[in-house]
């Protein structure tokens, strides 16, 4: 056995050694500075002795997780940024006892270098100059430090207003009515105004009489697990609001704090999201599933390297949503990155479960199949922009960052229904058709001078200036366009590839500039491996990632992941899931080369 063949055959055991009793994926996101303070800030506002063990032992993770240069990064791998800085300097503040002092003292010190001073006009300037219009996270950000007292006697002053009155308007509107925060950003948007408005925002003194509508709203909204999209921080930040607002005893609060308990970490942290099952089990499926056929440019499923075929089918199938979302109010058909109650579904998560169905299917399921891909395939055709993108959420929120349509979205919306296409009935096919045009103009359209895509969910954190990655975006756009045959564009896309890639072999998001991960590198490989041209650079990067995962058996993750506000995140799935499918693909072309 060569040593290709031998790293690949310990990349996919190390895969499959990851599911669970279930036959799925579940894997681990990265535990969350960012998380941990603001759940800790909830806990203790409800009850600072009730949930005195929880609060002191996420007090003291801070501590033993502070930066060596005094701030904190959305993970342990990260760089010190202002926000979470800002939110472990306040929680520790006011809950972290005699214990914190040094790491309050390191704080302070690190936020008046990045500030100027720790002046409360300032910061909040500082804060919400970083998010710009968008509010959904500088809002919650003060919020929190005026709850805490970090932004002096009249820290509530700071903080913005949010019109939560506009929430019992009926939800298609919220679109048009180009509100201040993204759509999945409700529950704060509520709770977050209705504390602002109770703290002495005289401007909304007469409309007291809006809050047992929205209170109602928020209550039904309210997943059964408790968890706003599954997430520490918005759930943590709806519950120190609500409690702000007088409203501890509110039935969110309490479900909410059920939640935070539930999901904290034996050492006392909690992560940016409860888990990413859906979204790791598809990525998982595609990998392991894909006997690349060189000659034709397609994956030939290879079903012998997945046993419980019947058992993940079934699950899968089972997290289609089947009614109205109440969150976001979009129409069934689609799937979230969880398998939990808090779950959105999105653009993302949808496609990558429909490709992963076209693997998994036999005769024996396959109109079951057929019928909930179509209802998958309309649902993102119905969730097409204008502009021709595809966003995440919601159908015309575009006003702000994380509302807009994306490239690598709109590409794997692009995969998902050219694989479906051909079995559809007459209609979808030609919803396929239309979003497929206007798909490809928008990617035309996107497509930088340079050749590149930037992606809306992804990052790196060692682009100072822009944290963009355009190597997730290009090679996800890549993949698309040559499956679909779309070669001039797509051309100019490897070629960018091609000349970003590292002098060590890897990839990372900036030539020679960002140091080249195994994340990068592999999905770099994985859309240049069947290109001619692109042989000694594939060859190379495959060469690196054997190196870089000690022959398949070792793999580092790194903070490439975005998560809602530009927060930083890597999961322990994505470094195994994406060198399989990199060594997959270019072990069978490399070997006909």
């Amino acid at each position: 056995m060569n040593e290709v063949s031998e790293s690949l055959r310990n990349a996919r055991a190390a895969l499959l050694s990851e599911r669970n009793p279930a036959a799925h994926w579940t894997g681990e996101l990265s535990t969350s500075a960012l998380s941990t303070a603001t759940a800790l800030v909830a806990l203790g506002s409800v009850d600072p002795e009730r949930y005195s063990e929880e609060v002191v032992k996420a007090a003291k993770w801070l501590v033993d997780n502070q930066n060596e240069d005094g701030g904190w990064g959305d993970t342990v791998k990260s760089y010190s940024n202002i926000s979470t800085t800002l939110l472990c300097w306040s929680a520790l503040t006011k809950f972290g006892g005699s214990d914190s002092g040094g790491a309050i003292a390191g704080s302070a010190n690190w936020i008046q270098n990045y500030v100027g001073s720790l002046d409360p006009s300032l910061i909040a300037e500082t804060v919400k100059a970083r998010y710009g219009k968008d509010r959904t996270f500088s809002v919650p950000i003060l919020m929190l430090c005026a709850i805490c007292g970090t932004l002096g006697p009249k820290g509530w002053g700071h903080v913005l207003q949010l019109p939560f009155q506009l929430a019992v308007f009926p939800r298609k509107w919220f679109g048009m009515m180009r509100l201040p925060v993204v759509s999945y950003a409700l529950p704060a948007l509520i709770a977050i105004g209705y504390a602002r408005f109770r703290q002495g925002w005289r401007g909304y003194r007469r409309q007291s009489w809006v809050w047992p509508k929205v209170s109602k709203l928020l209550t039904s909204i309210q997943p059964a697990s408790g968890g706003f999209l599954e997430a520490a921080p918005l759930t943590s930040f709806v519950t120190m609001a609500l409690v702000a607002a007088g409203e501890k005893d509110h039935p969110v609060a309490k479900k909410a704090v059920e939640f935070l308990l539930k999901t904290v970490r034996p050492d006392g942290s909690w992560p940016i999201d409860t888990n990413l099952a859906t979204w790791a089990t598809t990525l998982s499926i595609k990998s392991l599933l894909g006997k690349p056929d060189p000659t034709q440019q397609r994956w030939a499923p290879d079903l012998t390297l997945l046993d419980q075929r019947g058992e993940l089918l079934e699950w899968l199938l089972g997290q289609q949503y089947r009614e109205v979302h109440p969150f976001t109010d979009t129409p069934p058909g689609g799937w979230a990155w969880t398998d939990l109650t808090g779950g959105v579904p999105d653009a993302d998560d949808t496609p990558g479960a429909l490709l992963a169905l076209h693997l998994l299917r036999d005769k024996k399921s396959s109109e079951s199949i057929r019928e909930a891909a179509g209802k998958g395939i309309v649902w993102l055709a119905g969730l097409q922009n204008r502009d021709g993108g595809i966003p995440t959420f919601c159908k015309g929120w575009g006003a702000l960052p994380f509302d807009r349509s994306s490239p690598d979205l709109t590409a794997h919306t692009l995969r998902a229904m050219h694989v479906w296409h051909p079995e559809m009935r007459s209609d979808i096919q030609e919803a396929i058709s239309e979003v497929r045009e206007n798909g490809l103009r928008y990617l035309f359209r996107e497509q930088r001078s340079d050749g590149s895509w930037i992606p809306l969910w992804f990052g790196n954190q060692h682009r100072l200036k822009d944290e963009e990655n355009p190597t997730y975006g290009t090679a996800m756009v890549l993949r698309a366009l040559d499956e679909l045959g779309e070669f001039p564009q797509a051309d100019r896309g490897a070629r960018w590839l091609m000349d970003h890639q590292n002098k060590d072999g890897g990839w990372g998001s900036l030539k020679n500039e960002t140091p080249s991960t195994i994340e990068e590198t592999a999905l770099a490989v994985s859309a240049l491996a069947w290109r001619t041209e692109a042989i000694e650079a594939t060859a190379r990067g495959r060469n690196w990632l054997i190196a870089a995962t000690h022959s398949g058996t070792k793999f580092e993750a790194s903070p490439i992941g975005f998560y809602f506000a530009r927060l930083w995140y890597f999961e322990r799935a994505y470094p195994i899931v994406w060198t399989v499918e990199a060594l997959t693909r270019s072990e069978a072309v490399l070997a006909n080369a």
